[in-house]
């Protein structure tokens, strides 16, 4: 084929830049939330000796619950 002849194949794949950057915006956002989550948990199982959802002997346990008075005058 010539280069002035257009060819049947032209514009078969196109790439929508602004489409694949919102995706990727997106996939990385969840990626970093996962992490720090997960990086959140683990600090607190450590300060807690505990678990999620798990309850320990010590007062400052994940899953447990403290005594709260309510006074009132």
């Amino acid at each position: 084929m010539s280069d002035d002849t257009p060819s049947p194949l032209n514009n078969v794949i196109t790439i929508d830049d602004d489409r694949i950057k919102s995706h990727l915006d997106r996939v990385v956002r969840g990626i970093v939330e996962e992490t720090l989550n997960a990086l959140l948990d683990a600090e607190a199982d450590r300060l807690c000796n505990a678990q999620r959802y798990e309850r320990a002997a010590r007062r400052d346990t994940r899953a447990g619950q403290a005594t709260c008075w309510l006074r009132s005058a």
